[in-house]
């Protein structure tokens, strides 16, 4: 059986790190998706797609991205069924984050304690070469391996 899903989205709002019982960490939070089809004439549409990642991954997380953040999320679908507070029986569906990554620039994905970049550094000039400037090594018989 297989179940395995790749995500890129944004953060709705910022992701906030619980703990268990048994001090376990734990976060859970949402992403909009961009959907790949739109009508003419019509908005573009997302999907809200809801995330629980824990230990290490939720630290990082909640450490690292923020509400707007682009983040790319591997890992896999879970449900779980819930009462909520008037009795009703729910289902949960949720994406258990087994790796995430960085996805936008910099700037987008700045941290709480790192300043956000707001003017790009300028790319570094090389110069080009001639190509008779290499010697080519002829071949030789005697190499030690």
């Amino acid at each position: 059986m297989l179940n395995n899903v790749v995500l890129m989205g944004r953060l709705v709002a910022d992701p906030e790190l619980r703990t268990t019982g048994t001090n376990v960490s734990v976060t859970s939070f949402a992403i909009a998706v961009d959907r790949a089809f739109a009508r003419p004439g019509e908005e573009r549409q997302a999907d809200f797609i809801d995330i629980v990642a824990w230990r290490h991954t939720a630290e990082f997380i909640t450490r690292y991205f923020r509400k707007g953040s682009m983040i790319a999320i591997q890992g896999s679908i879970q449900t779980r069924m819930y009462e909520d507070k008037n009795g009703n029986k729910r289902k949960a569906v949720e994406v258990v984050a087994s790796n995430v990554s960085f996805c936008g620039s910099k700037s987008e994905t700045g941290t709480a304690s790192a300043p956000r970049m707001e003017t790009a550094a300028p790319a570094p000039s090389y110069s080009t070469s001639e190509a008779n400037d290499f010697v080519e090594i002829q071949p030789d018989d005697d190499l030690p391996f």
